[in-house]
């Protein structure tokens, strides 16, 4: 499972263009996402750093969760 914090998450719009950024990389992943947390978990064959810089490409800077 693969842990992103990402700051500029908001409302479910959002969370919509995070998870559809996702699935534009990797069709088979799983999202999860906490707004209250600001946290998005994914399971996905791609890397970590992959997933942060295709959420962060798509407006909302990304980082692995440590």
């Amino acid at each position: 499972m693969i842990e992103l914090t990402v700051e500029k998450m908001k409302c479910g719009g959002c969370a919509a263009n995070v998870e559809r950024a996702v699935k534009a990389q990797d069709v088979t992943a799983t999202v999860q996402i906490d707004l209250t947390q600001k946290l998005v978990q994914i399971q996905s064959n791609l890397p970590a750093a992959t997933l942060a810089k295709t959420i962060s490409e798509a407006g909302y800077p990304a980082q692995v969760k440590s």
